[in-house]
């Protein structure tokens, strides 16, 4: 048994996540934190709400509430999405936090001292209409990268590059609209990330067996050459500039920028998860180095992991853990196209649990998920995954086998009957597909893992197919009563190895045989994996596990939602 720290990227906290946000990050991470738990090693899953920056002032702006209440509702609301769909983290925390603040400061006053961050005069917009300096998103205009009329003063979505406010062309005020914008000067404290370059990259050559994504991301960066990038903006909600609880001085009206705090808030959760021992979890001197720590997060997320978060750890001097895998996904996109709140495309978290359950969503996006490139989620293959995969494999199995044996053998375990070759086939099949399941999930390779994982569910059909116990019945009974036996374990044999990625489904099978059935992740030879469950022991059919998708159902979400 060992310890991992598993990190999910922090949701932003303006409005529900959509399902791109989720299998970006979130989900894979749970798939995994289960997986890991299942195995017996001490988990600390952690995440948090990132709740500062400017787009949180706006929502709440338009929301016609105080930033801080807003935070608060919309940390509730992600919460219970979060809890809807079985994501199992060990603490959900905030940004804003007690915890962050203090540890953001700490870092800050850190990196000072040790000549990697230094106070710099800078131009800036200001707008006098609004009486006050425009950062990041509260300035847009024109992209002068790709011609975008609607670019951000952080980033264009329309190409992706990051902008400065002042690259915009014809820019205006985000908050007013107006026009009337100038260059005023101000001041900000910059992290010399370009001083730091030597370790960061040091520190991403010493990892060659991260994901090909993340280190062609990483590397892009660091041969473009790191830019040192301001850690405080022109805003009231975040984190004050201050060090030993003194505002500095010149910094009174400033915070520290989103993307300097919100990367500390894992270190910050984990402190409200484990206010006593987080240390061992997160600094080498107190046992971390027997730590594992692994991050999940989209592709859009891991420059500032790789570069940013790093430089911050490394520049601090001090035993912090660092990173030991970072697993990056690509997008799920829409059909093709970005998902969109204002413009009603696209399933979001809240949504897709008022009209199936969380775990066909989970089956459905992860058995797919944007490992390799870009993945067009559709309702067309959101029905057949629904339908074939967890209706006419998984369900069927099921349903056939607790059927059948509750009606024949009085809803216990049968006894006698031997093993014969139909059996041996299937312990062959299990033998061959259980190792390579479990490696593609150490491996966190998700789309390879869960095609052996349904390749188990086919097993299970065949098997029964070629057992066939209802006839079995009529001329052999000790025949159907090995069958049905073999056909019963295997039902809590999957349900162990499901659990990961459909837990509640999983939870239902296990309850099959008893409250006394656990998920421990099962190892060893097939033929004693399948002969666990004792004769005589009772059990009780479930309800259908899965509904399938009809027709009119996706015509009516097609609708609602947005589809092309």
């Amino acid at each position: 048994m060992s310890r991992v720290l598993v990190t999910s990227a922090l949701p932003y906290i303006n409005g529900i996540k959509h399902l791109g946000n989720l299998v970006g990050s979130m989900l894979p991470a749970d798939v995994y934190a289960r997986f890991m738990r299942a195995r017996g090693h001490e988990v600390a899953f952690v995440c948090a709400t990132d709740e500062h920056g400017t787009p949180a002032e706006l929502a709440a702006a338009a929301a016609g509430q105080e930033v801080a209440a807003y935070c608060a509702e919309q940390h509730e609301v992600q919460r219970a999405a979060c809890e809807g769909f079985g994501l199992s983290f060990d603490v959900f925390g905030r940004s804003s936090s007690a915890q962050n603040r203090a540890l953001t400061q700490h870092f800050a006053k850190t990196l000072e001292e040790n000549g990697y961050i230094e106070e710099r005069s800078e131009r800036q917009v200001y707008s006098p209409q609004d009486g006050r300096f425009l950062p990041d998103r509260y300035v847009e205009g024109t992209c002068p990268n790709c011609g975008f009329e609607r670019a951000r003063g952080d980033q264009c979505d329309n190409c992706g590059k990051l902008l400065d406010p002042v690259d915009l062309i014809d820019p205006y005020s985000a908050i007013s609209g107006s026009k009337d914008v100038e260059l005023r000067e101000t001041k900000h404290l910059y992290l010399l990330q370009s001083k730091l370059e030597p370790e960061v990259r040091a520190w991403v050559d010493a990892h060659p067996d991260w994901p090909q994504l993340t280190r062609s991301i990483a590397y892009k960066w660091l041969d473009e050459g790191l830019r040192d990038r301001a850690i405080t903006r022109d805003l009231s909600w975040g984190i004050p500039v201050a060090y030993d609880g003194a505002v500095r001085e010149g910094f009174e009206d400033k915070v520290f920028y989103v993307w300097f705090d919100a990367p500390i808030a894992y270190i910050a959760a984990t402190q409200e998860l484990d206010p006593e021992g987080w240390e061992r979890w997160w600094r080498t001197d107190q046992g971390a180095d027997e730590t594992r720590y692994v991050q999940f997060m989209g592709k859009d997320n891991v420059a500032f992991h790789t570069v940013s978060f790093p430089a911050t750890l490394l520049g601090s001097q001090e035993p912090w853990k660092t990173v030991d895998t970072l697993k990056s996904l690509n997008w799920l996109t829409w059909y093709g196209g970005k998902f969109s709140t204002s413009q009603n495309r696209g399933v979001f978290m809240d949504q897709a649990l008022e009209i199936m359950p969380a775990d066909a969503w989970r089956w459905y996006l992860m058995a797919n998920a944007p490992e390799s490139d870009d993945t067009a989620f559709t309702l067309e293959a959101f029905q057949a995954a629904v339908n074939k995969d967890l209706a006419d494999v998984l369900g069927n199995l099921v349903n056939r086998v607790t059927r059948f044996a509750s009606s024949r053998f009085d809803g216990v375990v049968p006894e006698g009957g031997q093993a014969g070759d139909t059996e041996e086939a299937l312990f062959a099949e299990i033998d061959k597909r259980l190792p390579a399941y479990t490696e593609h999930l150490e491996r966190m390779e998700f789309r390879k893992a869960f095609a052996e994982l349904r390749a188990i569910w086919a097993a299970g059909n065949e098997y029964l197919q070629a057992a066939a116990p209802w006839t079995a019945f009529k001329e052999d009974k000790a025949r159907a009563a090995a069958s049905v036996r073999t056909g019963l374990n295997l039902i809590r044999l999957i349900a162990e190895l499901s659990a990961p990625v459909i837990p509640f489904t999983a939870a239902a099978m296990l309850k099959i045989f008893g409250p006394d059935a656990d998920q421990a992740w099962p190892e060893g030879r097939a033929r004693d994996l399948l002969d666990r469950l004792e004769p005589g022991r009772a059990f009780e059919a479930p309800a259908v596990l899965f509904r399938k998708i009809e027709d009119d159902q996706l015509a009516e979400w097609a609708e609602r939602f947005g589809a092309p």
